[in-house]
């Protein structure tokens, strides 16, 4: 996710009602009745989330297809599930009504966690088996450190499975049209190019 630097808070158990209803900017998640804090992260992280946000941004604005959010904005994967704020999310169209003034109401359609040191375990492991549960259709993991991106998508049983990106490129079903070339993500391409690339100029 995409947190802003604060002075370290330990996690600090309250109601779902309570942390929605908290302005501290102080917590970012909720899990087993524990709101947790947001945390720095590095520059490589930030420019990759913002490439990302505004690249499907702009795909799902040109298509009509959905919204665009990210972190700090929570999404509640179902009742009595965890509020997660990934980096990056899309709701499609056709799920509109879960978009709440305070945070989603649902799962998304796509998640998108970038992965820093301190986060690798929870987003390969609470996390991945939470959004497989909660049904969001399509999970990507970005490692920049690494320079390794995984796109898992549900199958017909509801189990995440790895799709291979071919020759370099991830082709969404959640978004038909769009694709992703690996190798936008490392290699910093104007935004502007990639758009073309997809249509959208």
């Amino acid at each position: 996710m995409v947190q802003s630097p604060v002075a370290p808070t330990a996690p600090r158990e309250m109601t779902w009602e309570e942390f929605v209803a908290d302005d501290s900017g102080t917590f970012v998640e909720w899990v087993s009745g524990r709101a947790y804090p947001m945390m720095s992260v590095s520059s490589e992280h930030s420019r990759v989330t913002t490439f990302l946000l505004h690249l499907l941004g702009s795909f799902v604005d040109f298509h009509g297809a959905g919204a665009v959010y990210a972190d700090p904005f929570v999404m509640r994967l179902g009742p009595g599930l965890s509020g997660r704020s990934p980096d990056v999310m899309v709701v499609r169209t056709e799920h509109a009504e879960r978009i709440g003034t305070q945070f989603l109401d649902g799962p998304a359609d796509v998640a998108v966690e970038v992965i820093s040191p301190v986060s690798a375990a929870t987003d390969r492991g609470e996390k991945y088996y939470e959004y497989e549960t909660a049904g969001i259709p399509e999970y990507w993991l970005i490692d920049p450190q690494r320079k390794v991106a995984e796109f898992y998508r549900l199958d017909a049983a509801g189990v995440y499975r790895l799709v291979p990106a071919a020759d370099g490129v991830f082709r969404s079903d959640v978004l038909p049209g769009f694709f992703l070339r690996v190798a936008w993500l490392w290699e910093r391409p104007r935004l502007a190019d990639a758009e073309r690339e997809l249509g959208l100029r």
